[in-house]
């Protein structure tokens, strides 16, 4: 176990956590956004807050849901947030449906969840219209709520009339959710994995889960009440409920949403937004955005310069960056200072030439089953490259490690789930004497700083008994200039049907290949791509090339989760018919 930097305060439940921070940060912002009113912003303070999740928890309690288990699907929103809480704090089991999924999977989740109650944002109305009017024995549903509806439509709660019903309940005495008792061992969270690699799971948590990451993460990074969080991973995902939401909630920090990835830059600027947390393909956008506005102003070799001597001027504890950058830092709004990257490998240059800027930029590791952070970098605890060091109370063994020190992670720790829900053989193949299997490979190196170089499911294992790291070579091609992402897969050889011929599909970015080509010339373009990945292979060992005969080059890109993470199963369902 690696030991705590920064305090923290003990919580022995998420309703204890929200509790303490509404009676310490009270009348302090806990959430900027937009009205629909000529987008002014609106702010809401952590007492008003309390006084709506206290009054919805209510009144869901007054509905017969007591102990019963309530969906929430929405595009980030206060409403999301109010919803989630009052759940869990007192009322009974949430579970957070992914907001992009297709009709026919949220259907299947609300039935294999057996939700009562559904709270749901107007872009589910028709979804939701169905099922009121369906005589389907299929689901338990019984409330719908819309977070949209001004008063109540047939069937259709309004989530507004409810809370000010919940309202008159407290002032008339009722506390059966302010008094409620949670057992933090009792499930209380249900959580659908992404399904990457195969149909998703249901992940059971409890308080004591979330509790004990929410602690872990605040004992290594620090964030106070003066930070703003810009909320842009969807809410459903585990890595922005508990770091992106949770997290800020129980420093006493702020939280602004998200317009969407085109006004990112702007909301940056109007939230004044200090902290964000996202996946690596963003801060690697973002970054590529940077040095191309740099490089068309003509200020490259400038800012070149300008890095050397602040490099050498912090090697004598003088930090100059935000003045010697201050043109990049006004364009983010002049406030922000840490981005914290997780869910993928982020790429090192990338987080390499934040830093050097003074935005400063952390890895980060872990899974929904964890709650979900295992691991991150800190300023004290950062080797580029690395994840950094696993969390204060998480335990961790590689197994089966090979010649260069690469296994399985396994962890044990307080954050790690209850079970699968319902599915028994799964939980038991995850988890042995209370060791999770992560699934994914990596290796500690001699000062336990954790490398991550691919998931188990993904290597592909030649006949010769080398194993190929996908993601490892798909780093590789996504570094050149135009090319949005890549899958790298392996195919049974020709020649011998029982080896593996490395390919690969890669997706270009349409705009960019023609401001570079001049062309959108198909043949040009796999040219260019071609060259490339000839140059790469001579930096490679012979197993690790690929063919440029084994490209698939296109611009439609691969199927992704919401957290932008490829679904390989899915991709290599649409390859193999093609090559059969």
């Amino acid at each position: 176990m690696n030991e705590r930097i920064h305090e923290y305060v003990k919580i022995s439940s998420l309703k204890d956590m929200f509790e303490k921070s509404v009676e310490k940060f009270g009348d302090k912002p806990a959430f900027k956004f937009k009205t629909d009113v000529e987008g002014e912003i609106r702010t809401i303070s952590y007492k008003e807050f309390a006084d709506d999740v206290n009054a919805f928890g209510t009144k869901l309690i007054d509905l017969g849901l007591k102990g019963k288990r309530i969906a929430v699907i929405s595009e980030n929103r206060y409403e999301w947030a109010v919803s989630y809480l009052a759940v869990v704090c007192g009322t009974g089991v949430a579970v957070p449906l992914d907001r992009a999924l297709p009709e026919a999977e949220i259907r299947s989740l609300i039935e294999r969840s057996e939700v009562e109650a559904i709270v749901y944002s107007k872009n589910y109305d028709e979804i939701m219209r169905k099922l009121v009017f369906e005589d389907n024995d299929k689901n338990k549903l019984k409330h719908y709520i819309s977070m949209d509806l001004e008063s109540k439509s047939g069937k259709v709660y309004s989530q507004k009339e409810l809370i000010e019903s919940g309202k008159k309940l407290l002032e008339n005495g009722n506390t059966e959710f302010t008094s409620a008792e949670i057992d933090p061992e009792e499930m209380q969270i249900m959580l659908f994995t992404s399904g990457t690699t195969s149909k998703s799971k249901a992940v059971a948590l409890c308080h004591r889960n979330i509790c004990a990451n929410l602690m872990d993460i605040a004992s290594v990074i620090k964030v106070d009440e003066n930070d703003t969080f810009l909320s842009f991973l969807p809410l459903h995902h585990t890595f922005e409920c508990t770091v992106g939401f949770l997290y800020p909630i129980y420093k006493g920090s702020s939280i602004a949403y998200c317009d969407g990835i085109r006004h990112i830059q702007e909301n940056l600027k109007e939230y004044q937004i200090s902290t964000m947390i996202s996946v690596p393909v963003l801060f690697e956008t973002m970054y590529k955005k940077v040095l191309k506005s740099v490089e068309k102003q003509g200020k490259l070799e400038t800012l070149k310069k300008g890095i050397k001597i602040s490099n050498f001027l912090l090697k004598l504890h003088i930090d100059v960056r935000k003045k010697l950058f201050k043109e990049l830092h006004d364009n983010f709004g002049g406030k922000l200072r840490l981005f914290v990257s997780g869910a993928a490998a982020l790429d090192v240059g990338t987080e390499i030439g934040f830093n050097e800027l003074g935005i400063t930029t952390y890895a980060g590791y872990g899974l929904t089953e964890t709650s979900p952070v295992i691991a991150a970098e800190n300023d004290r605890y950062r080797r580029y490259g690395s994840v950094g060091k696993v969390f204060p109370s998480i335990d961790i063994k590689i197994l089966d490690a090979d010649e260069d020190g690469i296994g399985e992670i396994t962890v044990k720790a307080p954050s790690v789930m209850l079970e699968y829900y319902n599915n028994e053989e799964a939980t038991n193949e995850t988890i042995e004497d209370g060791w999770l299997r992560t699934g994914d490979l990596g290796y500690l190196d001699k000062d336990g700083y954790l490398f991550i170089t691919g998931r188990k499911k993904s290597v592909i294992v030649l006949k010769n008994g080398k194993n190929i790291f996908p993601e490892e070579i798909e780093a590789l091609i996504d570094k050149l200039e135009g090319i949005k992402e890549s899958m790298v897969y392996g195919m049974p050889s020709k020649e011998d049907k029982d080896d593996l011929t490395l390919c690969a599909k890669i997706v270009y970015d349409k705009e960019i290949i023609k401001d570079i080509l001049g062309t959108e010339d198909e043949n040009k373009i796999k040219e260019y791509v071609d060259n490339h990945i000839k140059d790469m292979n001579k930096t490679m060992p012979a197993y690790k090339c690929i063919s440029v005969n084994n490209i698939f080059v296109t611009d439609e890109e691969l199927i992704k989760t919401t957290t932008l993470k490829v679904k390989r199963y899915e991709e290599m369902k649409k390859i193999l018919p093609s090559k059969t």
